[in-house]
């Protein structure tokens, strides 16, 4: 049998690597940043095209390099960084694979201009595919520009991955934001389409992450700082009633290195312990100092995973400064998280023939209780509307189509029947049906008509808005600036009128009739979360995106009294919808149980 097995050619081996180092525009990004820093840089400029997919460019007033290492710095596993293998366990630099350019090269157009200091004259490569098309000496400044283009230019299938320019755009942002934070004496410039997103000057450190955050982040930090002779914690957490439902804002860095550690975090929630409502996450920032040789940063080809020696010591010391802080700086917990339900005012359901209106009480001043008259049954103070439609006998059985669906839909809307609402621990709302009992989650239904009715009125309908007499003026990171302002023209079809932006502020003139002014900052934080952890969708439709989170947000929620009017109006909108058996987020709206199954209750 002859031999099967042999080398891989370089440029296989090359896009094999690039598999691991590459996975999108932001590890470009990342790398050649980390390079930059590296190379002793104080100013950093990060310029974008098309989310990254068309240009990467990253330019830096390093010390730059020589024509010989400009050119070995294109080759596989070339690096200044390690001569042995236990430099692995020492290391200080953010790099030190000599994988990245050569991955790089292998899957895109690279223009690379370096100089190093008192040299007349500095170095120009274009590469193409890990093929060197030219090599010149040119007249540059000192420091060095790679330029990134046409990422994946020869694997069409792997740009045909990449998601969303928004999302892309969202990714590299992350990144930018982790180097950034992590060298707050380092000035970051970022550019995107030819607009400033950052322009980050060198500061300290509560300074530079007000300045990625926006100013409203100033006020919510409290100040972490403890040395031991194993480990120096610096850094901030904000006050538990700045917490949040989603894990946004949470940064650990070990020696000035951006990592994920669940085990720390585990560490720091603890410290919050009794401070936090449930369901919310602290924010933090929090920089680890620690001898290098206690540490392995080889186990991860993102170089976001770290191996301590002595775990359990760090957690505990991180632990206890955290909390010690808390207690120092007089952080309470806050007394409204567990407040009475009965507090709270009823939710008014929008139904379609308008919003519900509040009752009168209306006092018959001749009233006599003794007499035999007012002492009927029917002498009611109100009257109760018959209505013509009914919902209940969608629960009997389950068509197997959708137009056995319709059919049937259309079927039962032709009975005339009323059943009496209930509603549970004001969360669920119970109906009696022919065949047993219907209970309906009252959050996840009204989820789903606000999720119609919003993406009715977007996609097909000319979306109304309502002018605010005084325009709202909101913060916002130069990041979520620029999200913005990529869905403008979807938010505008939605109903919003925008009058300025700016880079830390956007000033709103309308909002859709069916939002309040008080839910505007929260509708559109939710909305940037939900793009940013790509909300399950076919398309990612930024319409569709929009409609869910709105639902998500103004949605009634577990906890809200409604009265039976507003419990009819619910169930009559929700059985009205397309889908009315799962909510936008596919979770099962009502689930029936019919007598049998309620027989088998009492007969087991």
């Amino acid at each position: 049998m002859s031999d099967i097995i042999q080398l891989l050619p370089d440029h296989v081996a090359n896009q094999i690597a690039a598999g691991e180092v590459v996975q999108r525009p932001a590890s470009v990004a990342k790398e050649l940043i980390e390079n930059a820093i590296d190379a002793g840089a104080t100013n950093i400029k990060l310029v974008l095209k098309d989310a990254g997919k068309t240009l990467i460019q990253v330019i830096d007033d390093g010390k730059g390099m020589s024509s010989t290492d400009a050119r070995m710095s294109f080759e596989r596993h070339a690096t200044s960084k390690i001569q042995k293998a236990n430099d692995l366990f020492n290391l200080s630099t953010k790099g030190f694979r000599g994988e990245a350019l050569a991955s790089i090269a292998a899957i895109a157009h690279v223009e690379l201009k370096t100089k190093q200091k008192n040299e007349e004259l500095g170095t120009s490569i274009k590469i193409e595919g890990s093929k060197i098309i030219s090599q010149d000496f040119i007249s540059t400044t000192e420091g060095t520009s790679i330029a990134v283009k046409n990422l994946f230019f020869n694997i069409p299938a792997r740009r045909n991955f990449l998601k969303s320019d928004t999302i892309e755009t969202r990714h590299i942002v992350d990144e930018f934001q982790r180097v950034s934070l992590a060298h707050p004496k380092i000035s970051f410039l970022m550019y995107h389409n030819k607009n400033e997103v950052y322009h980050l000057k060198s500061s300290n450190l509560r300074k530079r992450i007000v300045s990625v955050f926006g100013n409203k982040m100033n006020e919510k930090l409290v100040p972490i700082n403890e040395q031991t002779d194993i480990l120096s914690i610096d850094g901030f957490v904000a006050k538990p009633e700045f917490s949040k439902r989603k894990r946004g804002e949470q940064f650990f860095f070990v020696n000035d290195r951006f990592i994920k550690s669940s085990y720390l975090n585990h560490a720091v929630v603890n410290a919050f312990e009794g401070l936090l409502e449930q369901g919310s996450h602290p924010s933090y920032f929090l920089y680890l100092t620690v001898p290098a040789n206690t540490i392995d940063i080889n186990i991860h080809p993102t170089k976001t995973e770290i191996k301590f020696d002595n775990e359990k010591a760090l957690y505990a010391m991180l632990r206890a400064t955290v909390k010690h802080s808390l207690g120092q700086y007089n952080v309470a917990p806050l007394l409204d998280f567990n407040r009475d339900a009965n507090l709270d005012t009823s939710y008014h359901l929008h139904t379609n023939s308008g919003a519900t209106k509040i009752p009168k009480i209306s006092v018959d001043p001749g009233f006599n209780p003794f007499k035999e008259d007012d002492k009927k049954e029917n002498s009611l103070p109100y009257k109760i509307d018959k209505r013509t439609e009914s919902w209940e006998s969608l629960y009997t059985s389950i068509a197997s189509t959708d137009e056995e669906k319709q059919a049937e839909l259309f079927h039962n809307q032709q009975e005339i029947q009323r059943q009496k609402t209930f509603q549970i621990q004001r969360k669920y709302i119970l109906s009696s049906i022919k065949s047993g009992v219907v209970l309906i989650n009252q959050s996840l239904a009204h989820q789903r008509i606000l999720y119609e009715n919003f993406l009715e009125s977007i996609t097909v309908k000319e979306a109304n808005s309502q002018q605010l007499l005084f325009p709202v003026k909101i913060s916002f990171s130069s990041s979520e600036i620029e999200m913005i302002y990529t869905i403008k023209t979807e938010l505008e079809s939605a109903g919003f009128s925008f009058d300025e932006f700016t880079k830390d502020t956007i000033t709103i003139k309308g909002i859709p009739v069916s939002v309040t002014e008080s839910k505007i900052t929260i509708i559109l934080e939710q909305l940037l979360n939900d793009i940013n952890l790509e909300v399950p969708d076919a398309s990612f439709s930024h319409f569709d995106i929009m409609a869910k989170s709105f639902a998500k947000t103004l949605s009634i929620k577990t906890g809200a009294l409604l009265s039976e009017k507003e419990q009819e109006g619910l169930v009559n909108d929700l059985f009205s919808c397309k889908e009315p058996s799962t909510s936008p987020f596919g979770k099962p709206i009502f689930k029936t149980l019919t007598l049998t199954q309620i027989d088998t209750l009492f007969n087991s």
